[in-house]
């Protein structure tokens, strides 16, 4: 049980020493990644509506 304790109060001790980012740093990753994830959307769809084509093309 004692290192039970021990890990709790060495994990919140940890946690005071991080660098936490700051919320603008936060909103622009997150509006980073959001555009990544739609540009990538529409390149998958962009291959998959050409492959669904050529199978179209090439099975009767």
């Amino acid at each position: 049980m004692n290192g039970l304790v021990q890990y709790f109060k060495d994990a919140r001790a940890e946690l005071g020493r991080v660098t936490w980012p700051s919320r603008e740093q936060v909103i622009e990753g997150t509006q980073a990644v959001l555009v990544f994830v739609v540009a990538l959307s529409v390149v998958v769809y962009l291959y998959d509506f050409i492959f669904a084509q050529a199978v179209k093309l090439v099975l009767p």
